[in-house]
């Protein structure tokens, strides 16, 4: 199962490709003129395209799960 992937708004993305060179696993790359993810199984999330994007076209959001516990039990003394 893929994990998540950064999100590109294309109508933003300028095709500068800053993105691309900053991609450790070049897992994104430009694809006519616009940046995309093209090989998702090989992107690991680490945000770096994200706050290297000039026109902010890139998110990598992350979803925040909340676990229910149950309450422990009093120590016994």
């Amino acid at each position: 199962m893929r994990g998540a992937i950064p999100r590109i708004n294309l109508e933003k993305c300028t095709g500068c490709g800053d993105c691309v060179e900053w991609c450790p696993t070049d897992a994104v790359a430009l694809v006519n003129e616009k940046a995309v993810v093209v090989s998702p199984d090989d992107c690991y999330y680490c945000t770096d395209c994200e706050p290297v994007c000039p026109p902010g076209a890139i998110r990598c959001p992350f979803e925040i799960i909340l676990a229910i516990t149950q309450p422990r039990a009093p120590k016994e003394e």
